[in-house]
């Protein structure tokens, strides 16, 4: 039995619910867990402005977002044919670390798994600072295109979710990455049985009910709402013989705005996704993130369409390239899309082969490796 110190970060729900997924895995192998949320290290007050700004940015000023993106976070510089950066760090990281050691002094874990790119910084650093005789530390990354900021030479381990995000991190810092897939839970994979909690029948038959034979597609905009023209690619779907199911997340100003639009099906936060996966047909993504990788582990198709700006725009096209889902260059792109994909057929079962085929290696087991 090992003890595990699990650093995420409350920035949406997706590296919350991959530390979460691990935590459960240990533990389930007989390892103990302490989750931490990086942001309750910082001051009082500063882990909610740091939260509030993200969120507003991506809301109302993306253009902001991609600004910052594009100078602290974007690569620059091809080395072996990758566009890597050589890593930094910046005060944030700075100021966190000493914060960090303390938590680590405190409560002796046998290693740490961060699954949050910032998290990734700190325990670099803690790990370089305190050598041999600080725990190691295991990078989970997240993100399909591997920014700068998640890059260290002092981590121990990487686990990437592609083979291409691990050779961008090995040429980057040179520290051991293996691919191990994205990180879901196994319901995702299991459906529930018959007459059992979180089976099906709920979903199947309200959405055979309001679509009246029209495919259900869900439109994923994360758990606080984020993304661009929501409503008007909503509308577009009802349009062409779909029904549109909008995830607002916690958004609800987005969820009543939707719900009186034609044909259009919106819903607030959804604890039983796998089963309203289960019951639909294809998922619109516009950032890359844990409802797109839920969807491949359910074989629902995926199409990336209008992603928000930063780490969605750089993670939906790096999806794409990796041919595990389909890129919507525009509205009439993602309808013929979704005609090929939301039917039985050929194409159809190629990209739910292809986007299954990337769960690979238990990430809990590499760790405890």
């Amino acid at each position: 039995m090992s003890r595990f110190l699990v650093v995420s970060a409350s920035m949406g729900a997706g590296h919350d619910a991959v530390a979460a997924e691990l935590g459960r895995r240990l533990r389930a192998d007989g390892h103990r867990t302490v989750h931490m949320d990086l942001l309750d290290l910082l001051p009082a007050g500063a882990g909610h402005a740091l939260r509030a700004g993200y969120r507003t940015a991506l809301r109302h000023f993306p253009w902001a977002y991609e600004a910052v993106y594009s100078v602290f976070f974007r690569d620059r510089g091809p080395v072996g044919g990758l566009r890597v950066r050589a890593p930094d760090t910046g005060p944030l990281a700075a100021c966190l670390e000493p914060r960090l050691r303390r938590v680590v002094e405190q409560r002796s874990p046998d290693a740490i798994i961060t699954t949050f790119h910032q998290g990734a910084q700190v325990t670099g650093r803690l790990r370089s600072a305190m050598g041999s005789g600080g725990p190691p530390s295991t990078v989970v990354v997240t993100d399909f295109a591997v920014h700068r900021q998640w890059l260290h030479p002092g981590n121990d381990l990487y686990l990437c979710v592609t083979g291409t995000a691990a050779s961008h991190v090995r040429a980057a810092t040179g520290c051991p990455a293996k691919v191990c897939g994205p990180v879901v839970p196994v319901r995702f994979t299991a459906p529930a049985p018959p007459g059992g909690e979180g089976t099906d029948s709920r979903w199947a038959g309200e959405l055979a009910l309001r679509g009246a034979g029209r495919p259900a597609v869900l439109l994923s905009a994360g758990a606080w709402g984020v993304g661009r023209g929501l409503t008007s690619t909503a509308l577009m779907l009802a349009r062409a013989g779909h029904l549109p199911v909008l995830l607002c997340g916690r958004d609800e100003k987005l969820r009543a705005r939707a719900a009186g639009l034609p044909g259009v099906l919106a819903l607030g936060w959804v604890h039983d996704l796998p089963s309203l996966m289960e019951a639909s047909a294809a998922l619109v993504d516009n950032a890359a993130g844990q409802t797109a990788v839920q969807a491949l582990a359910a074989g629902v198709p995926v199409v990336g369409y209008r992603p928000i700006p930063g780490h969605g725009a750089e993670g939906v096209l790096a999806m794409a390239a990796a041919d595990l889902t389909e890129y919507a260059a525009d509205g009439p792109a993602l309808l013929r899309s979704l005609d090929r994909l939301v039917g039985p057929g050929p194409a159809r079962e190629e990209r739910i082969l292809a986007g299954r085929a990337v769960f690979g290696t238990d990430a809990a087991r590499l760790v405890a490796r």
